[in-house]
């Protein structure tokens, strides 16, 4: 690929937009739907299922932008790790979803943009500023003001709560590592990359705990919705299925285009998104209802967020006016 195509792919403002906008609210229907099938089938069977699905969508469209040949790729090793660090995001935050209200796990989860901004220091040479530095202080202050009731003994438990916390780190590296990755491959062959990788931890974990044996005599939620024994879905649970697996092709895709379309400045402050949209779930689905201390610690996270990546695009705008982005 050209440098010329590279930096025209990558400076796609409105198209990155759209794209996150179309997988924030592909994972607020995927989150929704995980929660709901929790109660009766592990996580790693539902992980399976949405991913085979989703696959399929994928390898749809790779032939549309390209073919066979673009699955191929130089740094195979590079694609797995992003792989495992998403996937290991995704069992994180989903074992949370069993136990936590929606808007809270979600809530937390967004403390990613402030993880990008602390390892773009030691990961990308960057340096950071000490408003955002502060921002960063406060958003985890946030965090620790919705961690105070589990402290406590209270709520689902300490580790438990954290899980978002861990989801969100190693959302932050699957990010960066997007960026790095995103010119040499394309948005339909990374999504592949991701969906086999959920595909073969999950066969793991089938061939190890699908007999359910590691469950037995677990009161923990979280560890029984992950270890569980696989059970064969109703026809009504099949619907719900099929949709969480168009919801995960639909979001491998579209997260893809959307972080090699644009800059991160650009695209990932709209991933804030997700965050209503997961109140207006829980409450219609699961009837939650965020308490004051909730919302408090919900607004803290917000506005430190929102706050660092408001400078993050301040500070990539003249960049990108003074010279091409470089792979």
């Amino acid at each position: 690929m050209s440098a010329t195509a590279t930096t025209d792919e990558s400076n796609r403002p409105l198209v990155g937009i759209f794209f996150i906008l179309l997988g924030m609210v592909a994972i607020s229907a995927n989150d929704m739907l995980v929660k709901y099938l929790s109660d009766g089938y592990p996580l790693h069977q539902i992980v399976f299922i949405r991913s085979g699905i989703g696959i399929a969508i994928s390898l749809a469209l790779v032939q549309f932008e390209g073919g066979w040949a673009i699955l191929k790729t130089r740094r195979p090793g590079l694609h797995i790790l992003r792989g495992l660090l998403i996937v290991v995001a995704n069992l994180c935050f989903f074992m949370a979803l069993a136990v936590m209200p929606l808007a809270e796990a979600t809530a937390i989860f967004f403390v990613a943009p402030l993880f990008i901004t602390l390892l773009s220091i030691p990961l990308l040479g960057e340096p950071v500023g000490p408003r955002r530095l502060i921002a960063c202080v406060v958003g985890f202050a946030g965090v620790l003001v919705m961690l105070r009731p589990s402290a406590a003994g209270e709520g689902p438990g300490l580790l438990v709560s954290l899980l978002p916390v861990l989801a969100a780190l190693c959302y932050a590296l699957f990010q960066i590592m997007t960026r790095r990755l995103g010119g040499l491959s394309k948005a339909s062959a990374m999504a592949v990359y991701l969906q086999g990788v959920f595909m073969a931890v999950s066969l793991a974990f089938f061939a190890v705990a699908g007999d359910g044996r590691f469950a037995e005599g677990v009161d923990n939620r979280s560890l029984v919705f992950l270890f569980r024994a696989w059970t064969w879905p109703t026809a009504d649970d099949w619907l719900l299925f099929a949709a969480l697996g168009i919801a995960s092709g639909v979001i491998a895709y579209a997260l893809s285009q959307a972080y090699r379309s644009a800059s991160a400045a650009t695209v990932a402050p709209f991933e804030y998104v997700a965050l209503p949209l997961a109140g207006l779930w829980g409450f219609l689905i699961f009837g939650e209802i965020p308490d004051l201390r909730a919302l408090a610690g919900i607004a803290l996270i917000l506005g430190a967020g929102l706050y660092v990546l408001a400078r993050e695009r301040a500070r990539d705008r003249p960049r990108r006016d003074a010279r091409p982005i470089r792979r």
